[in-house]
């Protein structure tokens, strides 16, 4: 079996929440994110990327080969 190699995301909270909506408190929580500074690896695909756009603000991004 061939492996295959797909690209990921890093993703980084640098902006607090507090004055955010809801529905954008939520969307960093479903990126893995709690506290300023937390990182998470996700895979890059539409969805993610969907969540990113709305809370671009927030967040800072770099692709990674995984």
């Amino acid at each position: 079996m061939a492996t295959k190699k797909t690209a990921c995301l890093k993703v980084k909270l640098v902006k607090s929440t507090i004055t955010c909506k809801k529905d954008q408190i939520a969307t960093v929580n479903a990126l893995g994110l709690h506290k300023i500074g937390d990182e998470t690896i996700q895979p890059d695909n539409a969805a993610t990327r969907g969540k990113i756009n709305k809370v671009s603000h927030l967040v800072e991004f770099v692709e990674v080969k995984a």
